[in-house]
């Protein structure tokens, strides 16, 4: 398969190198002169699965106030007049409770844990070099209730099968040595022994020169200026240099990504929270730290990088702006001058910043993106990894005159045998058949579209490329547009989401994760791109869980 990468940062060098592998034709295009020269370049450098953590946790909000007034806080935030901005706050401070912590928690420690297992086999496998470390991460806490508040984190970490110890100050020195010339600083530590640390860049740049080695094509100096779409597909993107085309892209611009996707109609709750970083090379080996050190009250990362400390922190978020503010250095030199004041000049720091893209909950979004629209109903199923949508549409309406603008509004579906199922729905415009629209069909475009009002969907004017069939058996028919002969969906409710496999005239039963809800489909035939489900009915009347 032919495949462009859109970013030649540390996640889209390694994509390009794992798809080389598995035999793909690869190009990464990147606005850079070179690869990993924005958010990788001068990141922390920390390699720590134990202490993935989400930024939204109980109590965050009140520490939030509390850090806005600090002299070296954490987090700045900058308002703008930007709707994307303030959703993303707002659903950050909607996950800042103890359950969805937990939860948000366990997935990132379990992909971290994942991410890390295959950095180290590609280590055994390749030699590459990228001043590695593998002696951990140490979480200091200044505080007896930073301490407390620890056990938390070693539940989740407990049932995540993490290794971790938490130490006493002797034991915070015999990890870190350097840590015995500022004693009375801390109370103590959280240990986690698999983590490490290395050089984000020298890795990318590192893993791009085998990629290269693999036959990938690194396009260097390509600003990219917007994607083409035809139907529900993505076929290219547009270029200074031209139009490129392929048979896949993957989205690899990071805090960018956004900009790009909302074009055609993506939207993605990723925003920008730039970080500082501070260079400091080493003038006393012993008085630096020997992997990485989190200084739990600044937020702040200090890690050994061969001949060098990377200390990086701060959370502001302030949109695009890539400014450097002389009090967040301040803030960076003060944590590692507090802690290791003998181990570098800070005088002769370099200082950077950078974009982290970010989501509300702290979890990435994965996995292949599908837009489809409906023939007889105006409907949108969308699937990117954890972040759904969904829009559909309950009673059957003209395919043009569903107005995309309409009102939402919730309708019932009274499943056959089962309970009620209510689904979020949109209204057709006026012009539509309506509701009670009788035994009226589509007559506008020849979709099949209106339908009767039991639900029978209409046996003529079916749209080229559809089929439809009888539905006595159902109260409504819905059909989903595919992009492909055997696709995947995402189909949800309010009450749940559950991924519907649609193969070749199949009939197919489909479960929740909870196995608490149960969709049957009778019947089900697809032809070209569309996909009638002519029957559902609820397995069980209690409310199923994601």
């Amino acid at each position: 398969m032919k495949i462009i990468i859109l970013g030649s940062g540390v996640i889209g060098t390694a994509s390009a190198y794992f798809l080389a592998q598995a035999g793909h034709d690869v190009t990464v295009i990147d606005r850079q002169p070179d690869s990993g020269l924005e958010t990788s370049f001068g990141n922390a450098g920390e390699i720590s699965p134990g202490y993935a953590t989400p930024w939204a946790g109980p109590g965050v909000p009140a520490k939030a106030l509390k850090w806005l007034t600090m002299q070296h806080s954490p987090l700045v935030i900058r308002p703008k007049l930007d709707v994307h901005q303030w959703r993303w706050i707002l659903q950050m401070l909607a996950n800042c409770n103890t359950h969805s912590y937990q939860v948000n928690k366990t997935r990132m420690v379990r992909l971290a844990e994942y991410s890390r297992d295959v950095l180290v086999q590609l280590r055994r496998d390749t030699g590459i070099a990228y001043d590695e470390r593998s002696q951990g991460t140490l979480q200091l806490f200044r505080t007896q209730k930073q301490l407390d508040g620890a056990h938390t984190d070693t539940e989740v970490l407990r049932q995540s099968g993490v290794a971790y110890e938490l130490l006493d100050p002797a034991g915070c020195t015999r990890y870190e040595p350097a840590l015995a010339r500022v004693p009375g600083k801390y109370v103590g530590g959280l240990l986690l022994p698999n983590d490490e640390t290395g050089d984000c860049f020298k890795f990318t740049q590192g893993l791009a020169r085998l990629a290269e080695g693999l036959g990938v094509r690194f396009r260097y100096g390509v600003r990219i200026e917007r994607l083409t779409i035809e139907g529900d597909r993505v076929t290219g993107v547009v270029t200074d240099q031209g139009t490129l085309t392929s048979d896949a892209f993957v989205m690899a611009l990071g805090s960018y990504s956004p900009q790009l996707l909302r074009q055609i109609g993506i939207h993605v709750p990723v925003y920008p929270v730039k970080g500082y970083s501070i260079t400091v090379p080493i003038t006393d080996a012993s008085g630096a730290p020997e992997s990485t050190v989190m200084d739990e009250t600044y937020k702040v990362a200090i890690t050994r990088l061969g001949d060098r400390i990377r200390v990086g922190g701060t959370a502001e978020i302030a949109g695009y702006d890539l400014r450097l503010h002389q009090a967040r250095r301040d803030t960076l030199e003060h944590s590692v001058t507090d802690l290791f004041p003998d181990g570098g000049d800070v005088a002769k720091a370099s200082f950077w910043c950078g974009l982290r893209p970010m989501t509300p909950d702290g979890t990435p979004v994965i996995g292949p993106h599908r837009t489809a629209t409906c023939s007889s109903i105006p409907a949108t199923v969308r699937w990117a990894g954890r972040w759904r949508a969904v829009r559909a549409a309950c009673w059957p309406t003209c395919c043009r005159e569903g107005s995309r603008r309409s009102a939402w509004k919730a309708c019932s579906w009274t499943a056959t045998g089962g309970a009620t199922s209510r689904w979020w729905s949109r209204r057709g415009s006026a012009a539509g058949p309506s509701r009670a629209s009788g035994g009226q069909r589509c007559g506008g475009c020849g979709c099949g579209g209106g339908g009767s009002s039991n639900g029978s969907s209409g046996s003529a004017g079916t749209a080229p490329g559809m089929t439809n069939f009888s539905s006595a058996q159902a109260p409504r028919s819905i059909c989903l547009q595919r992009s492909e002969q055997n696709g995947r969906y995402l189909f949800a409710s309010v009450h749940s989401t559950f991924l519907l496999q649609v193969g070749q005239e199949t009939t197919v039963i489909v479960r929740s994760i909870t196995n608490q809800l149960e969709i049957a489909v009778r019947n089900c035939k697809a032809s070209g791109r569309t996909v009638h489900l002519l029957r559902a009915a609820w397995a069980c009347s209690r409310r199923p869980g994601w």
